[in-house]
């Protein structure tokens, strides 16, 4: 599957004022730009629009609810082909001329589509970002984006050089015996927000972490790779439920977001905290580390779902 992540490095024209958990106003303004960008028919729905099937904003923003996938998938709904990784920072207010800088992740052909991403996002720092201070929203430069430590584009020459700016992304093979390593702690760096059995969970069981990560994998594959990995699916949930948690200080974090869409406000909430897990641990490392880079549960387009692990 190809996967970029490129990071875009900015700059505050004007004051701004965002929120704590800043990754639901950057997907919304996101939307809204690049639909501006790329689309040619702007009186019509996207799902009656001629030209969805080849219009990027569809592509991005429009995955169908359910997809007709091959006969025994295990996907229900198609996952958007980006992640947007927020600014971290707890602060909420942004003084004139302070840098900033976020990341986009994104799967499969959507790299390909680079060129309107970087200008939608050129788009949003003219129209501004966050509440209005004055009448005006907080205005922002893009200086430059880049992959790694290698930059692929400049605002002073508004040149792009994409080259091997993504690459492919895979499930590796197990390195380790189950038994080689027997405690890890998964640390919640923006909220995870999980169902098992159709309810959002507070807690976390290794068991529901697998088949959270189980999914992800094999929507990720299904969508915008090769098919699903070929592995013991069953067996990995089974085994799962015998390792044990031994710490865990996971709590529920509760946010909202408005939708311009649905024209109101929302409650989001999702875990915070850390668990640590003992048990054989050595064969879902795999899993852990590719779910580590592309974040799990639901709204990970808003950047939610970002962990790192520790291993003792």
């Amino acid at each position: 599957m190809l996967f970029g992540k490129y990071e875009f490095l900015c700059r505050v024209i004007d004051d701004a004022q965002l929120p704590q958990f800043k990754g639901s106003t950057f997907r919304g303004v996101f939307g809204r730009a690049l639909k501006k960008v790329v689309c040619a028919l702007k009186t019509q729905e996207c799902s009656q629009c001629l030209l969805k099937q080849r219009c990027v904003y569809a592509l991005v923003f429009e995955t169908p609810i359910s997809t007709e996938t091959a006969e025994g998938s295990r996907i229900a709904a198609q996952p958007h082909p980006f992640v947007i990784e927020p600014p971290l920072g707890t602060e909420t207010c942004l003084s004139k001329g302070a840098p900033f800088n976020f990341h986009l992740l994104l799967f499969g052909d959507a790299n390909r589509n680079l060129p309107y991403f970087i200008y939608a996002f050129e788009q949003i720092g003219q129209t501004g970002i966050g509440k209005r201070i004055n009448g005006k929203r907080g205005r922002f430069t893009l200086e430059e984006v880049k992959t790694g430590t290698e930059p692929i584009y400049a605002s002073m020459d508004q040149k792009l050089t994409i080259g091997e700016a993504f690459d492919s992304i895979f499930l590796k093979e197990p390195e380790h015996s189950p038994e080689d390593v027997s405690t890890l702690t998964v640390r919640m760096i923006t909220p995870m927000r999980l169902k098992f059995n159709n309810r959002l969970k507070a807690d976390l069981p290794f068991h529901v972490l697998v088949r959270a990560m189980l999914r992800r994998v094999s929507s990720l594959f299904e969508s915008y790779g090769n098919g699903e990995p070929d592995m013991d699916y069953r067996g990995l949930v089974k085994r799962a439920m015998d390792v044990q948690v031994v710490d865990d200080n996971l709590s529920w974090y509760d946010w909202k977001r408005y939708s311009f869409r649905q024209d109101e406000s929302m409650l989001m909430g999702g875990m915070v905290g850390a668990v640590t897990y003992e048990g054989n641990l050595g064969e879902y490392l795999p899993l852990i580390e590719f779910c580590e880079k592309v974040h799990l549960g639901k709204q990970t387009a808003f950047g939610l779902g970002k962990f790192e692990v520790e291993k003792a």
